[in-house]
């Protein structure tokens, strides 16, 4: 059967749903394996990603449901929803990869500022103590800081990798939110399909 027929779009629509799924058992997997080995103590970072973890599999769940079992209400609210979470995505990408050093060093301050434990994480990983200055009388993790050397300030030694990380997180977003894009118009096309194996004069 041509790739435009009822079972290339349910195939096709079956295996995107299983791609998510399995991203979505990635994210929830890398969470906790940074926190089962220290790497993150942030809760409120972990849970983030394990949110968008849960959320990503409940929606390729629908999605699988919807098209194995070619059910109009399912698809419908996973086609709105996909296109939703398209928008989203598709702007955030965007805005990553636009980031100049400057707004980059802004979010990063902003950031460093508002996650205490995240930021105590940066600091005793990368062996730094401040963002742009250190106090000694402040409390820092790091290394430096226990045996009595001079510590660096963290800002550089973050925006070093910054620009690499906001290209590659921009990048795999943009790659991602076509694949959601192409999802919709699957999903779009599969439901104005007929189901050859049901009663032809039925329009599931």
């Amino acid at each position: 059967m041509v790739c435009g027929g009822f079972s290339c779009s349910k195939n096709c629509l079956c295996a995107l749903n299983l791609l998510y799924t399995l991203v979505s058992l990635l994210l929830i997997g890398i969470a906790a394996w940074g926190i089962g080995f220290g790497l993150i103590s942030s809760l409120r970072v972990v849970g983030v990603v394990i949110a968008v973890g849960i959320f990503l599999f409940l929606i390729a769940l629908v999605g699988l449901i919807g098209a194995v079992k070619h059910h109009q209400v399912l698809l419908f609210f996973y086609m709105i929803i996909l296109l939703l979470v398209f928008i989203v995505q598709f702007s955030v990408s965007c805005a990553c990869l636009a980031l100049n050093r400057d707004q980059q060093g802004q979010l990063l301050e902003v950031g460093w500022n508002n996650t205490a434990s995240a930021r105590n994480d940066l600091q005793r990983n990368l062996n730094c103590c401040g963002f742009r200055s250190y106090n000694p009388n402040d409390t820092c993790p790091a290394t430096c800081a226990k045996v009595g050397h001079k510590c660096l300030p963290c800002s550089p030694i973050i925006g070093a990798y910054a620009g690499d990380v906001l290209r590659f997180v921009g990048g795999i977003g943009l790659f991602f939110s076509f694949t959601e894009i192409l999802g919709v118009w699957l999903t779009y096309r599969y439901r104005n399909q007929k189901d050859p194996r049901a009663n032809p004069s039925a329009f599931l």
